[in-house]
């Protein structure tokens, strides 16, 4: 019965976005409509000169809009006043380009960060690398991942890397301690070790930018420059996946050093919605999508970790939604059973306003239930508490992005 009270949800929210695509069609003439058309991009990349860094014209005069601001979406209660606020921006939109929901300014480009781990892992299938090395689930999984360097995590990356005949001496992200599991952290420190690559939590997709490379014999030292065949792959993918033109967008450097380039969130959208619902891809990218995607809902665990907010929501949901989030307050999701996906970013950067968003996004489309809204609410419910434990205050969306 609550099977087909969601199917019917999905027919609802589907019949009303097709009812109102006159009015939500925002921004689709800048995204490619043939995704077929746009993967042609991904062969051209390779040779394409103007991403030759000796270019000096590359100028970023990207800022945030000064015109207005964008809509309060996360309110923080003390007592009867809202204390703080998060503002943001949020858009869903469908394969064919359609939002079906947005709050902000939806066109200005952002840094994605790891949020967009499972386009960069595309190329580590297209390649025939993840045949080549049999990479197992959570092996995948983990390329899409940014884990919290539990036992397990490190285990995967390491025995991965040995496999395949590399060290973990090859990974060039930076080495970090754990940043969201303590005991892992207090392990370290009573065993006297001290955090390398491998700790990073972006290490299993230096793994698969790695295993790519070393499959197709391109050079594994430089492999985070802009300029490298693995760096440049990527980015013809999420040229296609995002059906844009990024040779002269603002590109940073990410923490662990690979770049990043700024995508407006309603492409971002657009290519989550495909990477969920991939039937309109090239057969070799499609399949390459559903397997990521199979791998996360096998391996949940591997793309966070413990009572972390990506594990959690997908290792209730599973196939049903995937998300991952990236630093700065950024957020992707796709759902494969409405046809959409979803892109969001904190104005401020807080990790905690960024997952309330998302939160009340995939609640206002339909696509929680109540077992998952209930896990949910462990991980993102932040109290607010005196020194005495007693309760002063609250977190919640606020009324722009509820019903």
């Amino acid at each position: 019965m609550r099977r087909a009270k969601q199917i019917a949800h999905i027919h609802r929210f589907r019949d009303a976005l097709d009812t109102n695509s006159e009015e939500t069609s925002h921004g689709a003439e800048r995204r490619t409509g043939d995704p077929v058309e746009a993967s042609c991009v991904a062969l051209n990349r390779m040779n394409n000169a103007e991403m030759d860094d000796s270019n000096t014209d590359r100028t970023v005069t990207v800022a945030l809009p000064q015109d207005r601001a964008n809509p309060v979406l996360v309110e923080v209660t003390r007592g009867d006043m809202v204390e703080s606020v998060h503002r943001g921006r949020v858009v869903v939109v469908d394969t064919q380009a359609k939002t079906a929901l947005q709050w902000g300014d939806i066109d200005a480009p952002v840094y994605p960060r790891s949020a967009i781990k499972a386009l960069q892992a595309l190329p580590l299938i297209e390649s025939g690398a993840a045949d080549a090395f049999g990479l197992s689930n959570a092996e995948l999984a983990i390329a899409c991942g940014s884990h919290s360097g539990e036992r397990r995590h490190i285990d995967t990356v390491r025995q991965w890397l040995t496999r395949i005949g590399l060290s973990e001496e090859t990974l060039a992200c930076g080495a970090h301690w754990p940043r969201h599991h303590q005991a892992t952290l207090h392990e370290m420190l009573l065993a006297n070790e001290t955090p390398g690559d491998i700790n990073n939590n972006c290490s299993g997709k230096h793994a698969g930018m790695l295993s790519t490379a070393h499959h197709l014999d391109e050079p594994l030292t430089g492999y985070t420059q802009p300029t490298h065949p693995v760096q440049q792959r990527i980015l013809g993918t999420l040229e296609a996946m995002c059906g844009i033109n990024l040779s002269q967008a603002p590109r940073g450097t990410d923490g662990c050093s690979v770049p990043t380039w700024a995508i407006p969130l309603s492409n971002l959208a657009y290519a989550f919605a495909h990477l969920g619902a991939p039937d309109g891809l090239p057969p070799a990218r499609a399949e390459a999508a559903r397997r990521l995607r199979s791998a996360v809902t096998a391996e949940p665990f591997m793309v966070a970790g413990t009572d972390r907010y990506c594990s959690t929501l997908m290792s209730v949901a599973g196939e049903a939604i995937f998300v991952k989030t990236g630093a700065e307050g950024v957020f992707c999701a796709a759902l494969p059973e409405y046809g959409l996906g979803v892109a969001l970013k904190c104005d401020d950067g807080a990790a905690r306003g960024s997952q309330y968003m998302l939160t009340a996004v995939l609640q206002r489309i339909g696509a929680l239930n109540d077992e998952i809204a209930a896990h949910l609410d462990t991980i993102v419910t932040v109290p607010i508490e005196n020194c005495n434990g007693a309760p002063v205050g609250l977190v919640r969306p606020s009324p722009t992005i509820t019903f």
